[in-house]
């Protein structure tokens, strides 16, 4: 049976052009990149190298760019070590209800150690309280972490405005920008964005491997000890063919990126549009107009999603009901409920997200699987 697979915000796969820059550091090219001969210092040039393409495709400077694990440890180092680096500032913080959980819960266990945490309600398309935002700002207030797109429902944030709220403040913003880097443009730069996480396997590189932005002249305390990896942000030896894997990757997207975008967006709006045609009682869950290009994350009224999953399994498909994440949970996603999506939609949310490899073909197939299942468990 041919696999049809439709969870790339769940994780991508490996492009085979990004494997066979990473397969020499695994054999041949295998020094530690702390080591003073010339295996070693290779390794380290490699590094750079990397460094180098992840931040062309964000704008921003090679020094700025920190390797982390992914998007989780990325998260964990901006919210928390800027925390730590800066509680004689300020305690206050502000993040938005629909967060992925790497925010959600750092916030969290800070609110544990007496920092104080603002969460930001959003409208019925996903998109952050502005005004509520400017009113939650005290004295104290010291980050504001606003992710660029959410990873259920796709919905992309006011980012240059939230920006320009947090500077006339003289706040710093930190953006989790793992769904949006390879599939909107983003140039942290000209967006003014202070920190910014991304990881490699949601773009067609390696998993276990991510970075964070950290604009010059920011100051983060470590959690990792034990060494001076990463400018003694974060100690351990490197990954080498992980950071080589991820800039291949961001080379490739940068290259890529229109045709990428206008493939991912010509998938979608086909899949939306035939779902209108032939499917009554549907919701579009997140905004039409601000939206990352490969998401369609689609309820179906008075279905169970999981059930359409394991059916959909059977037929070769692979898509899920929100953030991998949560797979297991049985209550309806944070998501779904900060946008107060009613209960006979919000267990019947499937999340499609399209990909490079997907066609028109794939895409029909998967409209066709849809209307069966429903049809059978309906009757």
């Amino acid at each position: 049976m041919k696999i049809r697979y439709f969870d790339n915000a769940a994780t991508t796969k490996v492009k085979e052009q990004v494997l066979i820059e990473m397969f020499p550091y695994f054999m041949e090219s295998y020094g530690n990149p702390s080591s003073m001969y010339s295996l070693g210092r290779r390794n380290k040039r490699a590094i750079e190298d990397a460094r180098h393409k992840v931040a062309n495709l964000i704008g921003c400077n090679q020094h700025e760019i920190y390797f982390t694990s992914g998007g989780s440890e990325s998260d964990n180092m901006a919210v928390k070590g800027f925390a730590y680096a800066n509680k004689n500032k300020g305690n206050h913080i502000i993040t938005s209800k629909i967060e992925h959980h790497a925010v959600l819960e750092t916030c969290e266990n800070l609110e544990k150690q007496g920092f104080e945490v603002t969460y930001l309600n959003v409208d019925k398309d996903g998109k952050v309280d502005l005004e509520q935002l400017v009113n939650s700002i005290t004295d104290r207030t010291i980050l504001i972490s606003i992710m660029f797109a959410n990873n259920e429902i796709g919905t992309i944030q006011p980012i240059e405005e939230i920006s320009k709220i947090a500077k006339s403040r003289n706040i710093t913003f930190h953006t989790d920008a793992v769904q949006a880097v390879g599939n909107i443009e983003i140039n942290v730069k000209k967006l003014d964005i202070d920190m910014l996480s991304l990881s490699s396997h949601k773009i067609y590189g390696p998993k276990g491997i991510g970075a964070l932005y950290v604009r010059e002249g920011i100051h983060l305390d470590k959690f990792i000890n034990g060494g001076h990896q990463e400018k003694n942000l974060r100690a351990g030896t490197e990954n080498v063919s992980g950071m080589i894997g991820l800039g291949e990757a961001c080379q490739i997207a940068n290259k890529e990126l229109k045709n990428h975008i206008n493939h991912l967006q010509e998938l979608r709006d086909y899949y939306i549009g035939k779902l209108k045609e032939k499917v009554e009682d549907i919701k579009i869950n997140g905004s039409l107009s601000n939206r990352l290009p490969g998401n369609a994350n689609v309820s179906f009224k008075d279905i169970d999603a999981s059930t359409m999953l394991i059916k959909l399994d059977e037929l070769g498909i692979c898509a899920s009901a929100g953030s991998a994440c949560n797979t297991g949970a049985t209550e309806p996603s944070h998501v779904l409920t900060a946008i107060g999506l009613e209960p006979s939609y919000s267990n019947g949310a499937l999340r499609i997200t399209f990909g490079d490899d997907n066609t028109l073909e794939d895409v029909d197939y998967l409209i066709n699987c849809i209307m069966d299942i429903k049809m059978n468990m309906e009757s």
